[in-house]
């Protein structure tokens, strides 16, 4: 007899990103990291800056995403979010460039400068360093 899956959508503006069945997914809610097998109740939530990790069998996948809301539905599950990357599509570079932006603003703040907001890039960007990390195991 074969498990049930869960089908997992992510979308971002620009386009379908992930469309798989999976045993198993974990994301950044916006209070924190929650996670969904099959049959999970519903669910309606915001998501948060983080990893999202779905598991086909014994492969873990991992993927950037940055801010949206994510609706778990029977064994649905559908994400949209501002942006969502895979670990291959990173550009490490720019991830520590950005990285460093932020820390310095925020290690410095002016009357310019949205506190929030640089609190938002240093944890997109220490988000997407982590995932690119993972570039071989997915």
């Amino acid at each position: 007899m074969e498990k049930e899956k869960i089908t997992l959508e992510v979308v971002t503006p620009e386009k379908l990103v992930v469309a798989e069945e999976v045993d198993e997914i974990t994301a950044p809610g916006y209070y924190g990291y929650f996670g969904v097998l099959p049959h999970h109740h519903p669910y309606l939530t915001l998501i948060g800056i983080g990893v999202l990790m779905y598991r086909i069998v014994e492969k873990r996948h991992y993927l950037a995403v940055s801010k949206g809301f994510a609706e778990v539905l029977g064994n649905k599950v559908t994400f949209l979010v501002e942006s969502c990357e895979k670990p291959q599509e990173i550009d490490v570079d720019r991830a520590e460039k950005a990285k460093e932006r932020a820390e310095a603003r925020l290690q410095e703040p002016t009357p310019e400068v949205n506190v929030d907001r640089a609190r938002d890039s240093l944890q997109r960007a220490l988000t997407r360093l982590k995932v690119a990390k993972r570039k071989g195991e997915a």
